[in-house]
């Protein structure tokens, strides 16, 4: 009987112990509860604060949001403005780029006028894009400048090149013109010259014993004498010369043979009577020259040129009845 007692005491310590336990639990549970709830009160109370604060301080901000907004929109319209001039004096690379600038621009805009209520952030931000495509616009002016400058530069270069080569072309044109006036000048002083003085042409007859002898009348010319001399020429060059000897009759008609031809000179092409090389070195030489009559000659003034090197160095005439 003793024994169910005692084991009955230790039972009901077990329980107590256990029930003691419990409400320790508890109470620690309840404290931390109280504490956390402590906690969520006082961040509620926080959160509510930043509320209010943040309330307020959009009710301070309010007035000044609308007119920033106004700002951004002039600010984007004038840069519009200031691209699409810009586009008038930049490359198709750089107007390219300006046309994605515009676009951008066009799309804040749109932004803006879409988002009557903007909060004081968004506003920075569109203040900052504003700001960023201001600085690109700025660089787009510089560049466009450079090279405008640029373009100026080597404009005014090929300006005065330009002028330079104008100036080198009149100074090459007068010095051609001087070069040729001097060429004719040369081709003058080179030209041989028969001495007037020394021209003597005359018809000739021939006699029973075969000599010839000077005559005036027509029906007895059997041949043409021109009789002349060449002056000296210093500055022609020395070496075979040909001479040739033009007789012109009262019909204007050249008198030819079988020997005679054509030869160019200055004029044109000239049909000659006769020709004879000469060995010339600069020094006065006396010539005689003859043609040979084939049928009867009319009457009239016969007329004679002399031609050498292309050029007529002298003329004679004479009359036969």
């Amino acid at each position: 009987m003793s024994e169910e007692i005692v084991n009955n005491k230790k039972s009901n310590g077990a329980y107590i112990a256990i029930i003691l336990i419990l409400f320790i639990g508890v109470g620690v549970m309840f404290w931390a509860w109280n504490n956390v709830r402590g906690e969520l009160v006082k961040s509620n109370n926080t959160v509510k604060k930043l509320d209010r604060q943040k309330k307020e301080l959009n009710a301070v901000l309010a007035k000044y949001i609308g007119s920033d907004s106004d700002d951004i929109r002039a600010n984007l319209k004038q840069m519009l403005t200031n691209y699409d001039e810009l586009m008038t004096m930049g490359t198709p690379e750089q107007n390219a780029e300006i046309a994605k600038q515009k676009e951008r621009i066009e799309q804040l805009m749109a932004e803006l006028d879409s988002n009557k209520k903007m909060s004081y952030y968004t506003i920075s931000k569109l203040k900052r894009e504003n700001n960023e495509l201001r600085d690109i616009m700025r660089g787009y002016v510089y560049e466009i400048d450079s090279l405008n400058t640029l373009n100026l530069s080597l404009r005014n270069d090929l300006d005065q090149t330009t002028t330079a080569l104008e100036e080198t072309t009149v100074d090459r044109d007068n010095l051609q013109v001087k070069a040729d006036e001097l060429t004719e000048k040369v081709k003058a002083g080179q030209k041989l010259t028969v001495i007037k003085s020394s021209f003597a042409s005359r018809g000739m007859k021939q006699t029973i014993t075969n000599n010839f002898k000077e005559t005036s009348r027509a029906k007895n010319t059997v041949r043409i004498e021109s009789e002349f001399t060449i002056g000296k020429n210093a500055i022609t060059d020395p070496g075979e010369k040909t001479v040739y000897m033009q007789v012109v009759g009262p019909d204007n008609k050249t008198l030819q043979n079988t020997l005679s031809g054509v030869v160019e000179t200055e004029g044109g092409n000239v049909p000659y009577s006769h020709k004879r090389t000469i060995d010339y070195q600069n020094a006065s030489v006396d010539m005689l020259m003859t043609y040979s009559v084939r049928s009867t000659l009319g009457k009239g003034t016969y007329k004679v040129n002399i031609y050498c090197q292309g050029q007529l160095i002298g003329s004679d005439s004479f009359t036969l009845k």
